[in-house]
């Protein structure tokens, strides 16, 4: 069958080379992808907000199945107008994607659903919300409540930051996602997180991975989308991963029977802290994850094609899970500057020589190819370098080598990617 997959980053990458080795692939598009994913597919210039267009071209190109990667086409609609059209889609329709979309939706739907996580209040205008700051103190959580492209939230330490973020939202720095803010509590612990395929009400877990957000090494720096990952994790118990295991299947049992939520078929990214009190959800999110789907798919052994096709037609029986038994660790090279400002050309030499290291396999996420075809810098994250191994250690060296041998001006990368991990649960205390 022929496949359409919306996104540009290396998750739609990860999607896309795994989608290429499914037995059911005919053709595969990726509108509107990236430097690396013209190299497993064809790359069309197509808007993944624009439905019309999308449709079209699904329908000019006999596209059996859309995979959609990003939130915003998901919380657009965008699933919605295909399935409509008679298409297979992989991704919740509008109603499921407000998990994401909306933070008080997810928080309310987490409060009705008995899904433990951070205690909350929102608000829609400034003064009640730094009342209610000051009185609560800090640390605290304060979230812009719609899609901010990842930077709509601030962990705040001191009540003068938590302020700042307040008044940040309420002054327009993110634009309507801003209009209304959810300020929780800041719960205490690791991260890590668990994505599953649902469909039908049901839960298919897939393999549990630690993100690394903050841009320097010892956790320091601000946010970014993320600067490396790993799967599995080996701090989480077997007590806490059977929580999670719970967690999710009662979060997707709630969307096959909750209204807003009623065509729930695709990715439930949970986002857990591992506090004292048992496992939490930090957020939820509709799609893979970014930079977790390069170490989760990887592992992944069935054919990713017939799992999502299963996934989009509401096939739950259909549905059987291996992974490998490997480790995997990644790690995000991004241009000199991310996530400030950064400069955008400087040509990427090194991945041929990265990739033939065994284990290897390099992500694109912010790269082109420029008028003399040569491959360059493209975004702030700029490719996802992931090893593969029997051990973590073994990963995580193979990742780390790779690294060193791809080059391209003012490369800025994470060192310390998973040494966490290797100290055991006394690092996070």
């Amino acid at each position: 069958m022929n496949i359409l997959v919306l996104g540009s980053g290396a998750r739609e990458h990860a999607i896309a080379r795994a989608l290429r080795a499914s037995a059911l692939t005919d053709e595969l598009f990726v509108a509107p992808g990236n430097g690396g994913t013209g190299d497993v597919a064809r790359n069309v210039a197509v808007n993944p907000m624009d439905a019309a267009a999308v449709l079209q071209f699904a329908r000019d190109s006999d596209v059996r199945l859309v995979v959609i990667g990003p939130e915003a086409p998901l919380v657009a609609g965008v699933g919605n107008a295909l399935r409509d059209a008679g298409i297979a889609v992989y991704g919740p329709d509008q109603g499921g994607a407000m998990l994401e979309g909306s933070k008080e939706f997810a928080k309310q739907f987490m409060e009705t659903n008995g899904i433990p996580t951070a205690s909350y209040a929102t608000f829609d205008a400034l003064e009640p919300a730094l009342t209610y700051v000051r009185e609560q103190g800090a640390p605290i959580v304060v979230k812009a409540d719609g899609l901010a492209a990842g930077k709509g939230v601030v962990v705040a330490e001191t009540l003068e930051d938590a302020e700042d973020a307040v008044r940040a939202c309420f002054d327009g720095a993110f634009g309507d996602a801003g209009a209304k803010v959810v300020i929780e509590e800041c719960m205490r612990g690791p991260e890590c997180s668990m994505l599953s395929f649902v469909t039908q009400g049901r839960s298919f877990p897939m393999a549990p991975s630690q993100d690394h957000k903050r841009a320097y090494d010892g956790d320091t720096g601000p946010n970014t989308g993320g600067m490396g990952v790993y799967s599995p994790v080996p701090i989480v118990t077997d007590e806490e991963m059977s929580t999670m295991v719970d967690i999710m299947a009662r979060a997707a049992a709630a969307t096959g029977a909750d209204e807003e939520a009623r065509d729930y078929r695709g990715t439930l990214y949970g986002g857990f802290m591992l506090t004292e009190d048992g496992p939490k959800i930090v957020e939820f999110n509709v799609r893979f994850g970014d930079p977790e789907t390069q170490v989760v798919l990887p592992r992944l052994k069935s054919d990713l094609g017939e799992v999502m096709l299963a996934v989009a037609e509401g096939r739950a029986d259909d549905i059987a899970l291996d992974w490998s038994d490997d480790w995997a660790v990644g790690v995000v090279l991004a241009s000199e500057g991310y996530p400030g400002a950064y400069e955008k050309g400087d040509v990427i030499l090194g991945i041929e020589d990265a990739e033939a290291l065994p284990g290897v396999t390099v992500y694109h996420a912010g790269t082109a190819r420029n008028a003399d075809g040569e491959l360059v810098t493209a975004g702030g994250r700029v490719l996802t370098v992931v090893g593969t191994g029997a051990t973590f250690e073994q990963a995580r060296e193979t990742a780390y080598e790779a690294c060193d041998l791809i080059t391209f001006r003012g490369k800025q990368l994470r060192r310390d990617i998973g040494k966490k991990a290797l100290q055991g649960r006394s690092a996070w205390e």
